[in-house]
């Protein structure tokens, strides 16, 4: 069971500290639209990059920095466009649905954000593929696959506490003045984040 819990408390560590894709699916968590879908994207996405690190697939991503970068200045721009419509919501609150009904959102537009935040995201490479991938492979050969099921488990953990779990916060949603808090947050941090990716620091 060593491995395992290895592999479950290296990607909780990751995985856990805010980022682009946490705050998606915390904020479509808030207003219960599309959360199921959006949560099976983020965890079977990060099971398939758990494992392909496991695979050995890391070692390939050191291999291609020109990859990378790209990835890194398309991210960056994706990011910046989030910010800006985070932070057009932000401005203009009355367009925000009340929490606790389903925004007005196509299934198909917010997966592509889900999936774009996720495949989009150079860090995600470099936490699964590489990190997570190095560390697997200094189990063993059998120990490596049970820290790869340990690190999927604690991603098939969180997504659904933080997507379904932002119900709670329904009440506190329900006023405009609080979406507005939490868009501009959101903004800030895509903004931040596109920022960081582009100077690569």
């Amino acid at each position: 069971m060593t491995p395992f819990l290895t592999g479950f408390g290296a990607s909780l560590g990751l995985i856990v500290a805010i980022g682009a894709q946490n705050a998606f699916v915390l904020r479509q968590g808030i207003k219960r639209e599309w959360v199921l879908p959006v949560v099976l994207v983020c965890l079977t996405s990060d099971a398939v990059l758990i494992f392909a690190g496991v695979g050995g697939i890391g070692a390939l991503v050191q291999e291609a920095p020109a990859a990378v970068a790209v990835i890194r200045w398309v991210g960056a721009a994706f990011l910046l466009a989030y910010a800006l419509f985070a932070a057009r919501r932000a401005l203009r609150p009355g367009t925000l649905e009340a929490a606790g009904t389903r925004g007005n959102g196509t299934m198909l537009s917010v997966l592509v954000t889900a999936v774009a935040l996720t495949w989009l995201n150079p860090h995600v490479y470099l936490d699964t593929l590489v990190l997570l991938g190095s560390l697997a492979n200094a189990q063993g050969e059998s120990g490596r696959w049970w820290f790869g099921i340990g690190a999927a488990a604690a991603s098939a953990l969180w997504f659904p506490v933080i997507g379904f779990g932002a119900r709670g916060l329904s009440g506190f949603f329900a006023r405009p003045a609080s979406w507005r808090v939490l868009d501009g947050c959101v903004a800030a941090l895509m903004l931040t984040l596109a920022v960081v990716l582009a100077t690569g620091s």
